[in-house]
């Protein structure tokens, strides 16, 4: 992180390119209409980015900082941690999992989350966000979030699913089918699904005010629903496949299950503050578990835990705090989460199914250092 004027200057310079980039890029028509697939190296990497708390930019101050970065320190070391992740890694998809903007501090709603998400947008990458529990403390509700975010370029953030609008609790609910590698039998194939979905801010039940919210009964229709059609979809001709193809899902906060997690049990990652879930259990858990393709959740919410733990056949992961406006530990540098998940690779030399499903963690540090590489799931032989 920057601790001196030069950092602090460069920060702002890229800055100022992203919001060009964001200015001039042109917005598309419908950016579902485009497909995603595996790249020609049989990869997908999906970059999480876990609660910004982005606020007005460079008159933003940092929060939790050593003393000696802190007279330089403003949203803007989370602009130019982004610019470096992104660099670093290349990935196919951005994922923002809520709190990208930090409501109560926020003056303009618009102009926070556009510079916000700028660097993601300057540098041409597909996205996603969702929302967290803070991003509608400011001038708009979720729902005229969620209805901005869909008009930014690149993005695949929906309102909601078509299918599902008249009936489903929330905003910014959403599936993505990411496809096989292009000239492979699969390329026309959902081989890899993402479910995206709103799990609320607060409870909007009287007697459980300030209490956080939860994924509603509605919500885990409608993915029960998806996750049935795409199995369908997977099994059928040309091209059928056995089983279901995996999924991931992403969402801002943890669900219960993560209470079942600490540093010594948790395959990888830190536990540093309590889980801040809803005290109801909606069950959702218990339903992904039922349908069994999402191999792993991520989530954001509680910056100072970045672990993944595996509970009956389900990852269970913290992206861990990427934001510098948000709240964190002195010296501990904030991180963001990457996923990468490998097709397997045929006799013929082209590209199949989905072998592994990969994850690490980038530092904020000097060298973006990688941390805590593991595997989530595997492929069982056929």
């Amino acid at each position: 992180m920057a601790d001196n004027k030069r950092t602090s200057m460069f920060n702002f310079f890229l800055l100022s390119v992203s919001m060009v980039g964001l200015c001039l890029a042109p917005v598309p028509a419908s950016a579902q209409g485009r497909k995603l697939s595996f790249g020609v190296n049989g990869q997908f990497k999906i970059l999480q980015v876990a609660d910004m708390h982005y606020a007005n930019g460079a008159t933003t101050r940092c929060q939790n900082v050593l003393s000696s970065q802190l007279a330089h320190c403003s949203d803007l070391n989370t602009t130019a941690f982004m610019s470096r992740v992104i660099a670093a890694e290349k990935p196919d998809l951005i994922v923002f999992t809520g709190d990208n903007i930090f409501g109560s501090d926020v003056k303009d709603a618009v102009k926070s989350m556009n510079a916000a998400f700028a660097p993601a947008i300057a540098a041409k990458i597909s996205w996603v966000a969702v929302l967290g529990n803070h991003d509608q403390e400011s001038t708009l509700s979720r729902e005229e979030l969620m209805k901005h975010i869909v008009k930014l370029p690149n993005t695949f953030s929906k309102v909601n699913p078509p299918e599902a609008a008249h009936y489903i609790d929330g905003f910014g609910n959403n599936n993505l089918k990411i496809h096989g590698a292009a000239e492979s039998s699969l390329h026309n194939k959902s081989v890899l699904n993402l479910y995206f979905l709103d799990s609320g801010d607060y409870s909007s039940i009287t007697s459980l005010s300030k209490i956080y919210d939860w994924i509603k009964t509605s919500q885990q229709f409608w993915f029960d629903k998806t996750s049935k059609r795409l199995q369908r979809e997977y099994n059928k001709e040309p091209n059928p496949q056995q089983g279901a193809a995996p999924g991931l899902a992403y969402f801002h906060i943890p669900l219960p299950e993560f209470w079942s997690f600490d540093s010594k049990n948790a395959a990888k990652g830190v536990r540093q503050e309590e889980t801040g879930s809803a005290t109801t259990n909606s069950g959702f858990f218990t339903t992904l578990v039922a349908r069994g393709d999402v191999k792993s959740v991520f989530v954001g919410h509680d910056h100072l835990n970045d672990f993944c733990g595996e509970l009956k056949g389900l990852n269970l992961c913290y992206g861990g705090g990427f934001g510098y406006h948000a709240y964190g530990k002195a010296g501990r540098q904030r991180r963001a989460r990457v996923v990468v998940a490998d097709l397997n690779k045929k006799g013929t030399g082209s590209w199949g199914d989905v072998k592994s499903i990969r994850t690490w963690k980038r530092l904020d540090d000097q060298h973006l250092s990688v941390i805590d590489e593991q595997v989530l799931w595997t492929r069982s032989p056929k």
